[in-house]
């Protein structure tokens, strides 16, 4: 029976070892590609195994921006892990600065156009008269 423990201790952190590299994203696997770990791990039990958990795998989550175990009544949802975006168009700065950005474009039209109607009323006022005038009878 005592000779038994170690070589289930062995077996059951080897088990352990390989899966935890199999599904292990890319983008934390430290050192050595993931196909070379998974082979270091299948082929070199003991050590393999070992080698994973001390050198193999980037335990604090700073690639991720997360902490490597999560707490708390939202551990494990990633929906409540992403950034939070206004509920309402009206809360959201970028598109009320797009409204500002729309309305000052508007009142630049304006105020071109009030521009020019005021340069063609001088115009008219200066020629003396309408240039309708020219096409009525008895004018």
């Amino acid at each position: 029976m005592l000779r038994v423990v170690p070589v289930v201790a062995l077996l059951a952190l080897w088990v352990w070892a390989f899966i935890d590299c199999l599904v292990t994203p890319e983008d934390e696997v430290r050192h050595l590609p993931k196909v070379v770990w998974v082979i270091v791990v299948l082929f070199f039990p003991l050590v393999g195994s070992i080698a994973w958990l001390v050198a193999g795998r980037d335990r604090t989550g700073a690639r991720r921006g997360r902490v490597p175990w999560p707490s708390g009544p939202t551990a494990g949802y990633p929906e409540y892990e992403r950034p939070k975006r206004p509920l309402a168009p009206d809360d959201d700065p970028e598109f009320l600065a797009s409204l500002k950005r729309g309305n000052e474009q508007h009142e630049d039209m304006l105020k071109q156009w009030e521009a020019d109607l005021r340069r063609r009323e001088e115009e008219l006022r200066r020629d003396g008269g309408h240039p309708e005038d020219g096409d009525r009878p008895g004018a």
